[in-house]
């Protein structure tokens, strides 16, 4: 019999997502483990598998569809040898309205599906039958279901298929004349990067510090690592190793604040900020301080390619127990970061540059980067914080102890 497609939940706390792209069409054949679309979360946008095979008879929700709850049917596979007659029936199944027109109704469940609003002449407005889905997708796309009229279900119900042939044959709106902006529809991404950043600010007390670094040693090192790799590893993949080194050294700040308790993380896990088209994600290096130098290179290079391609899973994203961000490549001398809870801090790395620089009775010119520590005080302390960040100095401007 003909089976239900659902909403996938992709990671744990996902509630809705968009159905960004389906890669298969109506009629196709489907086999288990085949992708069949593509589904945007709060994260990042992920593959999604069929669990069975059959025909894929009918989508129900399509392309570019947001807020689509999980659990809720996409689409229907059908079985080889069905048809148009069990998917039509099956269909009328999914679509039978929510309350019947038999069931007892309360009175404000009878003023709703009336309209509480009536009509200027004072005639009370006809009751607007509509199935479940097709009130979805009226609210996705500010449909007024009273202007679409009788709908093309039993005695004049709305289905999906009167909203859809509707937005089929809906006009482009009227350029106006002179616009000098635009909207632009929120992505989930962005949504939650905005609400968990600024809840961040909110509820966080931050506070700041920051130390400059002598590379000298490092690039020298750096060029030595080059010659001898085959791929080369940057200012940045030292960086992290020595967070790695300085979190190993001081434990005190590898915690997570989580409200009622402090917790304890027992591994170094360390969070890469990486933009991409739609915001910012943070892949993780698990076990970073067990990590060699080369071995941390080729994973962030691992991560920031399916960061950009879309195709990290949750579990390289999920969790983290501190976070580089570098804006170096764009020329950024130093910045503040804001704190990814419940992690309790941030490390902003600011670009190589050259600078003057007094030694003994000599000036001379020497390669800096400015590194900006952001901190949350409910749980880590500025004289903590401080010796978190002499280990930092001490393994860039001493990479032979960190290797």
């Amino acid at each position: 019999m003909p089976v239900k497609i659902l909403m996938p939940a992709l990671s744990p706390t996902m509630k809705e997502g968009t159905l960004a792209k389906w890669l298969v069409s109506e009629g196709a054949k489907v086999e288990a483990g085949q992708v069949i679309a593509e589904i945007e979360t709060d994260k990042a946008t992920m593959e999604f598998e069929a669990v069975d095979e059959g025909v894929l008879g009918k989508i129900l929700i399509p392309a570019k569809t947001a807020g689509v709850k999980v659990n809720e049917p996409i689409a229907v596979l059908l079985d080889d040898g069905e048809g148009e007659k069990e998917l039509e029936e099956f269909l009328s199944a999914i679509d039978k309205p929510t309350v019947t027109d038999d069931q007892p109704k309360t009175p404000n469940e009878d003023k709703i599906e009336n309209n509480l609003a009536s009509p200027p002449d004072g005639r009370q407005q006809d009751r607007i039958v509509a199935t479940p889905l097709a009130r979805k997708i009226a609210s996705i796309n500010s449909i007024d279901l009273s202007l679409v009229g009788s709908g093309s279900g039993p005695n004049g119900r709305i289905v999906k298929n009167d909203l859809l042939k509707l937005l089929d044959n809906r006009p482009q709106a009227e350029m106006r004349g002179h616009c000098t902006e635009t909207s632009i529809p929120v992505s989930p991404m962005r949504r939650v990067i905005a609400q968990r950043l600024v809840e961040s600010k909110q509820n966080v007390p931050h506070f700041y510090l920051s130390v400059t670094c002598y590379l000298q040693h490092l690039l020298s090192a750096k060029k030595k690592f080059d010659d001898c790799l085959e791929t080369r590893v940057t200012v940045n993949d030292f960086v992290i190793k020595a967070c790695a080194f300085a979190l190993h050294e001081n434990p005190a700040m590898n915690v997570s604040w989580e409200g009622d308790f402090i917790r304890q993380n027992q591994t170094i896990d360390i969070s890469v900020a990486v933009a991409i088209p739609d915001g910012l994600i943070t892949p993780i290096i698990f076990s970073a301080d067990k990590l060699s130098l080369a071995s941390i290179s080729d994973k962030v290079k691992e991560l920031v390619g399916k960061a950009k391609m879309g195709t990290l899973q949750p579990r390289e994203f999920q969790g983290g127990s501190f976070t580089v961000s570098n804006l170096g490549m764009y020329g950024i001398d130093e910045f503040t970061a804001i704190i990814n809870p419940p992690q309790a801090a941030i490390l902003a790395v600011g670009a190589a540059r050259k600078v003057p620089t007094v030694f003994g009775d000599e000036i001379v010119v020497s390669d800096v980067v400015t590194l900006t520590l952001s901190c949350d005080h409910r749980v880590v302390d500025g004289a903590l914080a401080a010796k978190f960040m002499q280990s930092i100095k001490k393994a860039i401007e001493n990479p032979v102890i960190m290797l």
